[in-house]
């Protein structure tokens, strides 16, 4: 018989890694700011940042008797995590024994960096395959030949709109083997595959190598970062998108080898009618929607999803952090889903795959709401109050911004403050006193669990924008300078190959790490991946 554990003594890391290997669920739940995450944690871990708890979990943790262990910091105690989740229904939250000091105590290893499973799955995929890869030069010299290589970015659309390979389309990751064919119908063409760095190259390579596509298939070596360490010009604001028809005959050979090589990785494939049977009181289902954003919102299975398959992939810990759930993943071609399920149950997810369901089966309209708990009741304001209380001399109405520190820098309340909700008790040390306090976030929901915090931080009145920033926007202008912060801004890492402006240092020390990270995998030993040969 399992002892459980008590508040005292949490549950210790050799138990968590017994839950690893065993297969069981569990979620680690890290609830430090991204930035701080990105510093060092298990590797099974997902970022769950204390200052968003209550709009996250319910969406990411489906099952409420799920096993949840939590480690944090002094900003992000473990033991307040622990307290929102108990109040979310989740009755078997308990902190990580010693905190993650504990896990270095026990000799777990710590992996830097974000959506580490994914990237180092990729390293691995690569060291056991040998997949092909060309540099930066060598890739260039094809461009300015007579017989130019076909170039796929299987980045999302947004990333290679910021910045691409010259010449490349943009086609994300699961949409590889379906669409590849339009744009290299000869054999002969070579095809190369590029993402940002190393992990989307690899796989989306892969993918057209296990998929039997014929023609010379090669991921640019290091992605944009190495055609930018190679001294090579990157392209801005390209257009170029994938055909959005397949022809019958590229269809049916892209099919034919994304199910070949599902089957072959242990993906399993049923019919709509059969998911109420996967859906167990007990067992935690995740139903995926692979297709585009488009698609989706277009006409999407009941209950599912969307997560266009190459970020899946790419982000599995974020959109799948109940490691040991089952994913299920649908598409209407019989394509995405398959090539993506080949990848997750190369990874290790017990994977089944609706591919393809029937026009019939994809009813459900519009995007899908995320389940949020109900905002505690605070005091509020409304905009045009508020822009009253802020051209009074004789009261201090300070704005208190808890938006992500992104959306803030792009523009907010004139004289708001940035605070990260988890940091409000040393926002209010930077700020200083106030008449009143008026919390404000992109839609007001998030301002409204900050407000609550603040409330019992200090005998000042405390609102929340009615609205929020949203509803101040309509009828006054925002400002993104100058900036105020209360504290500095954690809550995203600056993952070092995204944007045009990253150090070389930055993109070289971020490579060296990658090429690290199947040593590190070996020295773990919870990752259950199994590549294909």
């Amino acid at each position: 018989m399992r002892t459980q554990p008590t508040e005292a003594t949490g549950i210790p890391a050799a138990q968590v890694r017994a839950l690893l290997l065993r297969r069981d669920e569990v979620v680690i739940a890290d609830v430090r700011e991204e930035a701080v995450y990105a510093q060092g944690h298990p590797l099974w871990a997902a970022s769950f940042p204390l200052s968003r708890l209550e709009p996250d979990a319910w969406r990411r943790i489906p099952r409420r008797d799920t096993p949840i262990v939590v480690y944090g910091d002094a900003d992000a105690p473990a033991q307040q995590a622990i307290d929102v989740l108990r109040q979310l229904g989740y009755s078997r939250a308990h902190a990580l024994l010693g905190g993650l000091d504990g896990w270095i105590a026990a000799g777990g290893e710590l992996f830097q960096d974000v959506n580490v499973p994914s990237k180092a799955f990729g390293e691995l995929v690569e060291s056991i395959n040998q997949t092909p890869s060309l540099t930066a030069q060598h890739v260039r010299a094809l461009i300015d030949s007579g017989k130019p290589p076909v170039i796929v970015d299987a980045r999302r659309f947004d990333e290679f709109h910021t910045m691409s390979i010259p010449t490349a389309t943009s086609m994300p990751g699961a949409e590889l083997v379906l669409r590849v064919r339009e744009l290299a119908p000869d054999p002969a063409t070579p095809v190369v595959v590029n993402c940002a760095g190393r992990t989307r190259s690899i796989i989306g390579a892969q993918s057209l190598i296990n998929a039997g596509l014929p023609n010379p298939v090669a991921a640019l070596r290091n992605g944009t970062i190495g055609w930018t360490l190679a001294g090579q010009r990157l392209d801005h604001g390209a257009t170029r998108t994938a055909p959005r028809t397949v022809t019958e005959s590229h269809h049916a050979l892209a099919l034919a080898g994304a199910r070949a090589i599902g089957r072959r990785a242990g993906v399993r494939f049923i019919r709509p009618a059969d998911l109420p049977g996967l859906h167990r009181p007990d067992r935690t289902t995740y139903v995926f929607d692979v297709r585009s954003a488009a698609e989706f919102a277009g006409g999407h299975l009941d209950g599912s999803r969307h997560a266009p398959g190459g970020q899946l992939v790419q982000e599995t810990d974020h959109y799948a952090p109940v490691r040991g759930a089952r994913i299920v993943l649908v598409d209407d071609d019989g394509v995405r889903a398959a090539m993506t399920g080949s990848w997750l149950a190369q990874m290790g997810w017990e994977t089944w795959a609706i591919s393809p369901a029937a026009p019939e089966d994809l009813t459900r309209q519009g995007e899908e709401p995320d389940p949020l708990p109900e905002p505690p009741q605070v005091d509020t304001v409304d905009a045009a109050t508020l822009r009253t209380w802020l051209g009074a001399r004789q009261t201090s109405t300070v704005v208190i911004d808890v938006a992500p520190s992104r959306d803030y820098a792009a523009g907010h309340i004139p004289g708001a403050w940035y605070a990260a909700r988890a940091r409000l008790p040393a926002a209010l040390g930077a700020i200083g006193p106030a008449t009143r306090f008026v919390v404000t976030s992109p839609t007001g929901v998030q301002a409204r669990f900050a407000a609550a915090d603040l409330r019992r931080l200090t005998p000042t009145p405390v609102f929340g924008l009615d609205g929020g920033t949203a509803a101040w926007r309509t009828a006054a202008p925002l400002e993104s300078d100058p900036a105020r912060y209360a504290v500095a801004p954690a809550d995203r890492y600056r993952r070092p190959y995204e944007g045009t402006d990253n150090a070389r240092t930055a993109m070289e020390a971020y490579l060296a790490w990658e090429f690290g990270l199947v040593e590190q995998l070996e020295r773990d030993g919870t990752h259950h991946f199994r590549v294909l040969r």
